[in-house]
């Protein structure tokens, strides 16, 4: 049991250390990632109001590999990013690794032009 807590521990405070240093803005707002087993969600994020400007997830994909389902959340963050007219994000990566389904993500998005 003190392993588990250790681990949450550990990745408070990686997640603390990222995100101190980002701030969303309406003009620039945060796109964070999170990922479970199966799924992945993103979201545009103005912390100055707190609000979610646009949010995407992969519940719904057809897409049978996670990195195929990361690409198909990156397209459609950015196609909604377009909508409510928001050009570039702060890419916040939460406690992961930019690697994997992250980085996938992230190119995604650059490709479907979202300055990430």
């Amino acid at each position: 049991m003190a392993s588990i807590v250790k681990v949450q521990q550990q990745r408070a405070r990686r997640v603390h250390r990222t995100r101190s240093k980002l701030n969303g803005t309406a003009a620039k707002p945060r796109l964070t990632v999170s990922i479970s087993n199966q799924h992945i969600v993103a979201q545009l994020i103005d912390d100055e109001n707190g609000k979610t400007l646009a949010a995407s997830d992969s519940y719904k994909s057809k897409a049978k590999s996670l990195t195929d389902k990361a690409v198909e959340v990156g397209k459609d963050i950015a196609a909604k990013a377009k909508k409510v007219k928001v050009e570039t994000a702060i890419f916040d990566r939460g406690s992961k690794q930019y690697h994997g389904r992250i980085k996938a993500l992230a190119d995604s998005a650059r490709e479907a032009g979202l300055k990430v």
